[in-house]
């Protein structure tokens, strides 16, 4: 494939996952929540998880603003950890983070992150990787119990 065709098909997937966010909306039952903002642009993501007596993601959903990048990594983050248990979830978030700072993960790992991995070109341009990472940070945060409002 091209690279104008790899550039078109990952503008058309942002702008998909910005245009029309998956699960951007409150829970009735909510087992963790928190708010992450990134002070630089003005990022804010509200994170909601409904967890199973086990550890799994039986629901999550996001709320706030930000830019394309920071709306569009929410939704896709969201899309890829539904259903994964607590500790495969805090593995993706951490191939993700390692992922947009260019560092090495086997494909087999990336190819868990679904769309989010096409998030990988954003290394390129430093000033976007908090916009990127704010709700992954507030997936790991959310989990590992550190709740409360703070910044990514």
């Amino acid at each position: 494939m091209g690279l104008a065709k790899v550039n078109s098909l990952y503008r058309e997937v942002i702008l998909d996952h910005s245009d029309h966010p998956h699960h951007k909306c409150h829970l009735d039952d909510v087992s963790k929540e928190i708010e992450l903002k990134n002070p630089t642009c003005g990022d804010v993501i509200n994170l909601e998880i409904e967890l199973t007596d086990d550890d799994v993601i039986k629901n999550i959903g996001f709320t706030g603003e930000g830019c394309t990048i920071s709306q569009s990594s929410a939704s896709m983050m969201t899309d890829a950890v539904m259903g994964k248990s607590k500790d495969e979830a805090l593995k993706m978030a951490k191939t993700f983070s390692d992922m947009v700072i260019g560092k090495q993960h086997p494909q087999v790992d990336l190819d868990e992150l679904e769309d989010a991995a096409i998030l990988s070109s954003i290394m390129s341009f430093p000033a976007r990787i908090k916009c990127a990472t704010l709700a992954w940070w507030a997936l790991q945060r959310a989990l590992l119990n550190q709740t409360g409002t703070g910044e990514g």
